[in-house]
This record gives C-alpha cells, structure tokens and sequence, in this order.
C-alpha cells in the first residue's frame, strides 16, 4: 500500500455525512479551502469526481456513493480503535462531539459548560444544536441529549438533568391585557404561542394532568414556531402563552418576567438522557462528561441569563 492511500479519506467520510464543506471544515478543524483542495487531490487519485457540487450543497456521486459504502466501515473502525486506546489514558483529552436538541442545551449543558470546560481543559467541546433527531453514529458524534422517550433502544442511554414538567407561562403584560386562564379548557380563547415539531412537523398539543383527570388541547395561535428559545422571547415578548419544561424557566418566573399559570395542571414529562452507541469501553472525554453530569448537572445554575432583560 502507498503512503498516500489513505491521505483525504476522514476528510470525504466527513464531508459525505456532513453533506457540506463548510460544516466538515468545522467538524474537522480546518477551514473550507483545506477541505476543497484535500478532496480534489482524493478525486484526482482515484481517478473520479465524488461529489455533484452546486449552490444548494454537495451529494455524492454514483462513484462517491459506492466509495463511502466502501470505506466508511474501515474508518469507523480506526476511529473506534483510538477511542478504545484512548479509554485507557487516565486523562480526559480530545475533541468531544454532543448532538443536543435545543430544549437539551439550554436545560442539561448549558448550567455546566463553564465548570465542566474550566475541570477539563485538555477536552474541547463541539456542540451541535438540533431538533432533528439523527444517526449520531453515523454522522460521528459521541453522544447525543435528547429526551428518553426518543432514543433507540440499541443505544446506551443515562438520564441527565432535572426532572421534567410542562409549564404554562405568560409575561405579566399578556395578564393585564387579556386575563389569566383558570383552567386548561380557557386557553382555547387565549392567544398562545404554537410549536412545531420538527421530528413529525406536527403542531405540539397541549397536555395537562390533574389527579386522574388527563387533557390533551389543540391549541390556537398566530405564531408558529419551531425553536425553544425562540418560544420563550415569544413568551416574554407578551405574544402570547407558551407551553415551556422547566429547568431554564425558573429563574425567568423568580425575576416576575414570567407567570407561572395552571400549576396543579403540570404533567410530568419523560427527561433528558444521553445516549451514545453501545461499545465495550466509553472514551475518557465522554465518561469525564457524564461523571460531571451526575455530579452537579442537577442542581448547577446557567453562567448567564439567554434572554436579556427588557428595557
């Protein structure tokens, strides 16, 4: 075998799952121009163009397609082995991949990033944030954060992060204009701000649980939205009643920015877990994470406030 045969090949295997050469260039480390000139150099060697290149992104060739089939489990199993030996070191150290969901940063990671970043400093911490849910295997993550009802059972998964409840939350403006609902049925006369989920595209309905009574409302709202965030300024911007979990929320209810409505109505609702692929030793990076998650993950208070206050 030559030197260079495997020169370029984690770079396609990144650029393919990423199905971009920005986002690869981010995952890698490098910046867009290395990552164009490192799979030229590739297609110029094998004799043939991988990628279909356009404004709107890259696929994969009929060629590329058969190539990836081809090495991705060679890769995988490099990268496994490292890990392995990895696992061995004592000393937490490397690049650390989380795919979250949004809800998930702001709830589980976000509290801890500062003291966990600050414990670990030979660890650097790549977070991508999104609802979709993904083969994080196969995109080449080392875990994701998602909620336990939605992980696969193939996966090993710990339950992060405080327990979980649904609140119903107004800004006092939205109070003195429109009145407070007293129970859940009113809220169909109420504007409230709507979610979308983006794993069935289906507006999210509304569920309230009192002793052994059980609602489940479809709810009425001029704005859509498809981001946790997004939901609370939507919130605090007095647009209407947003249905929030907890775990972010409470300090924004401390401040009197938000009002907690319906509380004996709250459901409990399935929490966070991380998860990650059932492999015989978890790399010290990833076993470093989740030791600090039980250890102040649920009661560590966020370094900053997202929202900025109202002026």
């Amino acid at each position: 075998m030559k030197q260079d045969h495997l020169d370029g090949v984690t770079t396609f295997v990144a650029v393919a799952e990423e199905k971009s050469f920005s986002a690869a260039a981010v995952r890698l480390g490098v910046t867009p121009s290395a990552i164009s000139q490192t799979i030229r150099n590739l297609e110029r060697r094998v004799g043939l163009a991988l990628f279909n290149r356009n404004t709107r992104g890259v696929s994969l060739t009929e060629g590329g397609e058969q190539y990836f089939e081809r090495v991705v489990p060679a890769v995988r199993e490099l990268v496994a082995a490292t890990e392995e030996l990895g696992a061995d070191s004592d000393k937490p150290m490397g690049l650390l991949r989380i795919n979250v969901a949004r809800a998930g940063q702001m709830v589980v990671l976000q509290p801890i990033l500062r003291g966990f970043l600050d414990r670990y400093p030979d660890i650097r911490l790549d977070l991508s944030v999104e609802n979709t849910l993904i083969d994080i295997v196969g995109r080449g993550f080392d875990a994701g954060i998602r909620f336990g009802n939605l992980v696969e059972r193939d996966m090993v998964a710990i339950k992060v992060g405080p327990s979980i409840s649904a609140w119903i939350l107004a800004s006092p403006d939205y109070l003195r204009r429109f009145g407070e609902p007293r129970h859940p049925r009113e809220l169909i006369e109420h504007e409230c701000v709507c979610f979308r989920l983006q794993s069935s595209g289906q507006i999210e309905r509304w569920s309230f649980q009192k002793d052994d009574e059980t609602i489940e409302l479809a709810v009425n709202g001029r704005l859509i939205v498809n981001d946790s965030a997004t939901l609370v300024q939507a919130g605090l911007d007095g647009i209407g009643i947003v249905y929030m979990i907890n775990g972010y929320v409470e300090r924004l209810v401390e401040r009197g920015r938000l009002v907690r409505l319906l509380t004996d109505w709250s459901p409990t609702l399935p929490g966070f877990t991380l998860y990650y692929a059932d492999r015989r030793r978890v790399p010290a990076k990833l076993r470093a994470l989740i030791d600090y998650l039980r250890e102040v993950g649920t009661t560590a208070q966020p370094a900053a406030d997202l929202f900025a206050e109202q002026t």
